[in-house]
């Protein structure tokens, strides 16, 4: 008897499941109205529950914004925030003095390490069409050597970030965005620094594959005997060793033998989490993610007291005026500008 390729099945919510070294994965979908004049939506709050509205209601949620949505300033230590965005625009703030307006198919990466302040807001550029906003906001642990390295602040652009391009037999296009993790000779662009994904034994990867109706493709085996691989299917559907998986379920696979996917009728999306587990013990309350309990303790404990560095901005949740391109400040000074209309 052979051993099973599909190793547990899972649906999926807004908050995904995900296994060490990762922490979980958040999917947001908001389909915002028209835009008005301060970047918000057109339409009435008062039914909300302003600050706090996770609501969903009419298709979308103001999270913690209470005229742009989004998330002001809030703070973090002890892991990574990897964020990759399909629809809308992020506009983004941190205590480091780094700015940033990212898009589709940008990706930014931002590692807490011993504390930063940042806020992630949605501000509604289009004042005639709806503006829909959609990302995926996957949180990356430390592991205890790393949890107090410097914060670092990292921009991926959509047009730099490589991708493999497949056909299968019958011509039909597999498409994989190489965020992180070495596929088929395609390297992505460097983690940073102190990540666990700059780790080549972690054999981290996060991987964005767009397969056309009944693509077939082939995942790789990795070296690791203990690395794991979840493959998450958020759209459409697919077939992995006979076995249907639909849309909004999340399978972890076998991972030291290759893997054949065959797309459904109207194709599929996923999202690859792959990673050796640290395999240590876990921690977290609220935006802190320690190794035990005395180290979220002293997270609030310093944060009270020092601010994790102060927050250098006028407002807690500010905004890029509306005609503002694509571009990222960093924390020594140094602009990068892109268009609007990158590569998705």
């Amino acid at each position: 008897m052979t051993d099973p390729v599909v190793l547990q099945a899972v649906p999926l919510g807004t908050q995904w499941v995900t296994v060490d070294p990762f922490l979980f994965c958040v999917h947001h979908l908001d389909h915002y109205p028209v835009a008005n004049e301060h970047m918000g939506p057109v339409a009435s709050l008062s039914a909300r529950d302003i600050g706090m509205d996770f609501s969903g209601a009419d298709g979308w949620s103001m999270y913690h914004g209470s005229v742009v949505p989004g998330f002001p300033r809030h703070p973090h230590r002890g892991f990574e925030t990897v964020t990759f965005v399909r629809q809308g625009v992020i506009d983004h703030s941190d205590s480091l003095g780094a700015t940033a307006r990212f898009g589709r198919g940008d990706v930014q990466w931002l590692t807490a390490g011993g504390g930063v302040v940042h806020c992630e807001m949605f501000p509604l550029l289009d004042q005639h069409g709806a503006n829909p906003c959609e990302l995926f906001q996957i949180w990356l642990n430390l592991p205890a050597d790393d949890k107090m390295v410097d914060a670092y602040f990292t921009m991926l652009w959509a047009e730099d970030i490589p991708r493999l391009v497949t056909t299968d037999d019958e011509g039909r296009t597999v498409e994989v965005t190489v965020i992180a993790g070495e596929l088929e000779g395609i390297r992505p662009l460097p983690a940073p620094p102190n990540s666990w994904a700059s780790r080549p034994d972690a054999e981290l990867a996060i991987w964005h594959v767009v397969l056309e109706p009944f693509a077939q493709w082939r995942l790789p085996p990795v070296a690791g005997r203990d690395t794991v691989r979840t493959f998450y299917v958020f759209e459409g559907s697919v077939t992995i060793a006979e076995q249907d998986l639909e849309a909004s379920t999340g399978a972890r696979l076998r991972s030291d033998e290759p893997v054949g996917v065959t797309a459904g009728p109207y194709g599929a999306e996923a999202l690859v989490l792959q990673g050796r587990p640290i395999g240590e013990p876990v921690a977290q309350y609220g935006p802190f993610v320690m190794n035990d309990q005395a180290g979220v303790e002293q997270a609030f404990t310093d944060y009270q007291r020092t601010g994790f560095g102060g927050w250098p901005w006028p407002t807690d949740d500010p905004v890029h005026p509306r005609e503002t391109e694509r571009f990222a400040r960093h924390a020594d000074g140094h602009v990068e500008e892109r268009p609007m209309g990158a590569r998705a």
